[in-house]
């Protein structure tokens, strides 16, 4: 049997562990009062219940090595990762305007393409983060994915430029390599 002793210190381990505990359950407390946009006394409790239950659940069942140190390498890299939500916007944007102009000019053939090309992503979440940015920009489509090499449907060969070597690679690259803004996206 193993008796509770106020004078032993803890172990690193269980403290490390409670730290892990603590960030996650912090961070949905911060996202309850966000989201109710008040303060009583009723919805500290609550939200304190339901932060601990859901911080208990993800470290136990989602993502078990969802430590404390992990938890703060993520938290660096959010500068990194909003910028490149920030370009996505911004490419998603400027694909808009670019199959409106095909759509509205009275350019009669519109020539579609499969482009295959390789990437120099070498981190399976960046190509799938990679492939989702490709496909949410409006006249291209990632139809495939086979380790490093990508098949993506054009809505005209103009499209094609960029794909390779563009913009959501190189950032997705710097992601990749630089450790404070996100490496791993």
């Amino acid at each position: 049997m193993h008796c509770y002793n106020p004078d032993r210190a803890p172990s690193p381990a269980l403290t490390f562990n409670r730290k892990g505990k603590t960030l996650i359950a912090a961070f949905l407390l911060f996202l309850w009062f966000v989201f109710n946009a008040k303060l009583t006394w009723e919805l500290l409790v609550f939200g304190m219940a339901i932060s601990l239950a859901i911080s208990w659940f993800v470290r136990r069942f989602v993502i078990p090595g969802f430590t404390a140190k992990r938890q703060l390498d993520i938290l660096k890299k959010v500068p990194g990762y909003l910028k490149y939500v920030r370009l996505l916007i911004v490419e998603i944007i400027k694909a808009n305007i670019a199959v409106m102009r095909l759509v509205f000019t009275d350019r009669d053939v519109v020539v579609p393409k499969l482009a295959s090309f390789k990437t120099k992503l070498s981190n399976p979440a960046a190509r799938v983060v990679f492939a989702d940015s490709i496909t949410l920009t409006p006249g291209t489509i990632t139809v495939h994915i086979q380790g490093d090499e990508f098949l993506v449907h054009c809505l005209d060969e103009s499209m094609e430029e960029g794909l390779a070597g563009g913009v959501f690679e190189q950032e997705l690259l710097s992601l990749e390599s630089n450790p404070e803004d996100g490496a791993g996206a």
